[in-house]
């Protein structure tokens, strides 16, 4: 038989709206015993509150939407998501995954269709998605760094730069990925690196753009003329791609050719060469953007939880 919260307020001697303001995230109007004994006996029970009931009272559903971005993660997006799953049922939220929009008429049909208690992207929200999410009063997250600060992506391409100038190289270039909506990105990368290249009195890096294939990874080793210089790639697939032509052209690697890429994908660490790339734990920032969801949406507690996410070389061979 399905507990229904009369079944609640009868266990807890209180009234059926007592039950329903507690369980619909509004205990802190109640003495603490009075909530404490609610979700006792709710527990007791295995009381669900209706989804549908929830929606109506909140104005907003129990969902949360994370927006997957065009760009590839490798393994590493079904590690962010299988947590934030976890974490956002045990407090009652659940997790949809949404492919990003493309245009601010589809985002905001998307918004409006499933009212969701709060979105999480992994990449920025253009100035119009933001503007449709505080419309709505949508609780939102993305990795913008506060003012005073780079975003992780900028210190990527600046360590990626550091790495490759220790080694002794002083002819650097940067390789975007050449379908831009796989490249979000690329922009601050490509800017840590050349920054680190004038801070050390190095010339500018050249611009490579290039897709996940022989031919055109060919074109952009072509481009860079004669040995030796060193790339830092936009993300590992790119630098594999790079790390093949130059075998093809027969480049010695990394005398000729040196190569660093991102994401520390497992494919990386079993080619020949090993790659050079840059580690993080993207787990660890993605659950500081779940707590923040958890607790602007279940405890009005709108104080962000800023997460620096640490990265490090993992050193390989093509460096």
């Amino acid at each position: 038989m399905v507990t229904t919260s009369h079944d609640v307020a009868r266990g807890a001697g209180v009234s059926r709206s007592t039950v329903s303001e507690i369980l619909n995230g509004r205990g802190h109007k109640f003495a603490t015993a009075t909530r404490e004994k609610v979700e006792q006996v709710a527990r007791e029970l295995g009381y669900q509150p209706s989804a549908a009931a929830r929606t109506l009272v909140r104005g907003t559903s129990d969902l949360v939407i994370a927006l997957i971005p065009d760009t590839t993660f490798g393994g590493n997006l079904q590690d962010i998501f299988e947590r934030a799953t976890e974490e956002l049922a045990q407090h009652g939220l659940t997790l949809v995954l949404r492919l990003a929009t493309h245009s601010p008429q589809s985002f905001d049909r998307l918004i409006s269709s499933l009212n969701p208690r709060g979105v999480l992207s992994l990449t920025p929200f253009t100035a119009q998605e933001r503007q449709i999410l505080q419309t709505r009063g949508v609780e939102f997250f993305d990795p913008v760094p506060p003012a005073d600060h780079h975003s992780v992506d900028y210190d990527i391409g600046r360590l990626q730069a550091s790495h490759l100038i220790s080694r002794g190289h002083t002819r650097l270039a940067y390789a975007h990925l050449s379908d831009t909506r796989q490249d979000p990105f690329g922009a601050d990368r490509e800017q840590g690196v050349r920054d680190e290249c004038r801070d050390h009195n190095l010339p500018t890096p050249l611009t490579l753009k290039l897709g996940i294939n022989r031919e055109e990874a060919l074109a952009a080793l072509d481009s860079m003329g004669q040995a030796p210089f060193a790339i830092a790639c936009y993300n590992d697939d790119v630098a594999t791609a790079l790390v093949a032509a130059a075998q093809l052209r027969g480049r010695t690697i990394p005398h000729d050719v040196a190569l660093i890429g991102v994401d520390n994908t497992p494919l990386s660490q079993i080619m020949i060469p090993q790659l050079s790339t840059i580690g993080y734990p993207i787990g660890g920032a993605a659950h500081a953007a779940i707590a923040n969801i958890i607790a602007n949406t279940t405890t009005n507690n709108h104080t962000p939880n800023n997460h620096t996410i640490p990265l490090h070389i993992i050193h390989g061979e093509t460096t």
